[in-house]
């Protein structure tokens, strides 16, 4: 089943394979989505802020609730890209742009 994951603020929508991370989803699709430690939620460089559809992500594992309560700018609806896990229809804001 296919979903469809929108990055901001690039604005760019496309398609995902169900259980896909979301910095899958992004490397599948040149998103520049930082990824520092290469997906082990070792950093957080590829936090995103959960927009929409945020029913549509795999619940939060304490392992990254652990890590992103030592990033900076975390709101409440913060997630790694490494560790959401899209289930659905998602809208996200990528942190780390620069």
């Amino acid at each position: 089943m296919s979903c469809k994951v929108t990055f901001l603020p690039i604005n760019q929508t496309v398609t995902a394979t169900r259980g896909d991370s979301i910095l899958e989803v992004a490397l599948a699709h040149d998103i520049p989505l930082h990824h520092a430690c290469g997906g082990y939620c070792a950093c957080t460089t590829c936090q995103v802020r959960v927009k929409e559809g945020a029913q549509n992500l795999s619940a939060i594992e304490e392992e990254e609730k652990e890590r992103l309560e030592r990033a900076d700018e975390v709101g409440p609806t913060s997630r790694l890209g490494c560790q959401a896990r899209v289930m659905g229809d998602v809208v996200v804001e990528m942190v780390n742009t620069d």
